[in-house]
C-alpha cells in the first residue's frame, strides 16, 4: 500500500465536509437537486476552491461548472476531470462529489508541485447528472456535448418550474445554447472518478476498482388510463382498474430482469402516481417510471420487446389504454483499453491491483464516451448503498481513489 500520499487528504475531507453542509438532511444526508438554490450555493463554493487551486472557473449556458487549469500548449485537446455535485432528494455526500472535489484535489496537488501540464485541464461540475428532478439526466454533459434533444427546456418538475425557468434563475442563458457548437477532438480524454454504488468491490475487500464500461438506460414513463368508480359498487369483473394493470406490468419487469441467473439486467420502477388517490375510488389514471439497464445491448432490447408484450396484454385484459414516453435511452460504453491499463500502471506503483469492474449505473462518463476517450476509478462504498443518505466510503479509500486520478492524470499530461 502506498506509503505517502501526494495529494493533500486533510484538505479534500474538509472540502468534502463543508459541501455535505449544503442541502444537508438529517445527519449524514444531503439534498441539492439540480438548478436548485442549493445546488447553486454548492456551485459557488466549489467554484472558489477551483480559484484556490489555481484555475480559472466560470459556469457555461447549460449549468456546467468548469474550471480552466492552463497547459504548455493551450490549443491542444484537453484533458478533462470532474463528475456532478447535484444529488437526489435524498442522497449521501460523496455520490459525483468525491469526483468532483477529488479532480480539484488533483489540479491543486500538480500547481503545488511546480508541474506544467502539456496540455490544459479542465475540471468540470456537470449540471444535473441525476436527473431525478426533470426525469432527464446528464443534462449539463449532453448540453455541452451538443446532445440535447427536442423540448428538454420545456420539460417540468413536480412544482410545475420549467428547466427553461429553472437555469435562468440559475444565472444561466438558455437563449445561448442556439450559438453553441460543440468543437470535434476538442477533449483529448475524460477521467471521472466516483464511488461504486454497489456492493462488488466491497465483497472483494479491494479499495478501489476500475471500470470496464457502462451499462445502457432505458426509461420510460409509462400511464396507464382506465375508469374510475366507486370501491364498494363495482363488480371485480367490471372493473377497468388502472392500478392493478399497472402492478401486473410492475411485478412483469422484475421478472424479466431476473429471468437470466448471473445476468447484470436490472428493471427497477421508483415513482408511481395514482388518480384520483382515494381509498374508496377505483384508480382511473397512473404513472409510473421504468428503469431498465443491461451491459448486453441485444438482451436488454430483447427483454424491452417482451415487456411491451405484456403491458400491451395486461391493457386487453383489463379494458386500459396506455402511453410510453421514452425519457432516456443509451447504448453500453466501453472504457478504452488504453486508459485502462494506464491507470493498473499508476495503480501498481502504489501497490495495488484494482479489479475491473462494469457500472450498473450511469455516470457523466457515458456521455462523454461518444466525443472521447474515458476512464473510470470506483472507490468502495459500505454496504453498497448510494441514492440513501447512509451512503459511506472511507476516508482512506477516498485518498486512494484521489490518488489515482493524480496519477494517472499527471501521466495524461506530461
Amino acid at each position: 500500500m502506498v506509503k505517502e500520499l501526494s495529494i493533500n487528504a486533510k484538505r479534500l475531507h474538509r472540502r468534502i465536509d463543508e459541501l455535505a453542509q449544503i442541502g444537508k438532511i438529517g445527519d449524514t444526508g444531503v439534498c441539492r437537486l439540480a438548478l436548485s438554490k442549493e445546488d447553486l450555493a454548492g456551485v459557488e463554493l466549489v467554484r472558489s476552491w477551483m480559484l484556490e487551486a489555481g484555475m480559472e472557473a466560470r459556469i457555461d449556458p447549460f449549468g456546467n461548472l468548469i474550471g480552466v487549469l492552463e497547459g504548455a500548449d493551450s490549443a491542444a485537446p484537453v484533458l478533462m476531470l470532474g463528475s456532478h455535485i447535484d444529488s437526489q432528494p435524498y442522497g449521501g455526500r460523496f455520490d459525483g462529489v468525491i469526483g468532483v472535489l477529488g479532480a480539484i484535489e488533483a489540479v491543486q496537488t500538480m500547481v503545488e508541485k511546480g508541474f506544467k501540464p502539456a496540455r490544459n485541464i479542465e475540471v468540470v461540475a456537470f449540471c444535473d447528472e441525476e436527473g431525478c428532478r426533470f426525469n432527464k439526466g446528464l443534462f449539463g454533459a449532453r448540453g455541452m456535448t451538443g446532445k440535447l434533444e427536442e423540448g428538454e427546456l420545456d420539460r417540468s418538475d413536480k412544482n410545475g418550474v420549467t428547466r427553461r425557468e429553472a437555469l435562468i434563475a440559475f444565472g444561466c442563458d438558455p437563449a445561448a445554447f442556439e450559438g453553441y457548437v460543440f468543437e470535434e477532438g476538442r477533449i483529448a480524454a475524460f477521467l471521472e472518478l466516483h464511488i461504486e454504488q454497489g456492493p462488488v468491490l466491497e465483497s472483494l475487500h479491494e479499495p478501489i476498482g476500475i471500470v470496464s464500461g457502462i451499462s445502457g438506460p432505458v426509461w420510460w414513463t409509462v400511464e396507464m388510463t382506465g375508469f374510475a368508480g366507486h370501491a364498494g359498487s363495482v363488480p371485480m369483473s367490471m372493473r377497468q382498474d388502472a392500478l392493478v394493470g399497472s402492478a401486473k406490468v410492475i411485478i412483469a419487469l422484475h421478472e424479466l430482469a431476473s429471468s437470466e441467473a448471473g445476468a447484470p439486467t436490472v428493471g427497477t420502477v421508483g415513482s408511481l402516481s395514482v388518480f384520483p388517490d382515494s381509498r374508496n375510488i377505483i384508480a382511473e389514471k397512473v404513472s409510473f417510471t421504468v428503469d431498465f439497464r443491461d451491459i448486453d445491448r441485444s438482451r436488454r432490447n430483447r427483454l424491452e420487446e417482451q415487456l411491451l408484450a405484456r403491458i400491451a396484454a395486461v391493457c386487453l385484459e383489463h379494458g386500459l389504454t396506455y402511453t410510453i414516453r421514452e425519457d432516456t435511452r443509451s447504448d453500453p460504453r466501453y472504457c478504452a483499453p488504453e486508459l485502462r491499463e494506464l491507470m493498473q500502471e499508476e495503480a501498481a506503483k502504489i501497490g495495488l491491483a484494482p479489479p475491473v469492474l462494469m457500472s450498473g449505473p450511469f455516470h457523466d462518463s457515458l456521455t462523454m464516451s461518444y466525443v472521447c476517450n474515458y476512464g473510470m476509478i470506483f472507490v468502495r462504498c459500505k454496504d453498497g448503498i448510494s441514492h440513501n443518505p447512509k451512503e459511506y466510503s472511507s476516508p482512506e479509500d477516498i485518498e486512494l481513489g484521489v490518488e489515482l486520478l493524480y496519477r494517472t492524470a499527471h501521466r495524461l499530461s506530461d
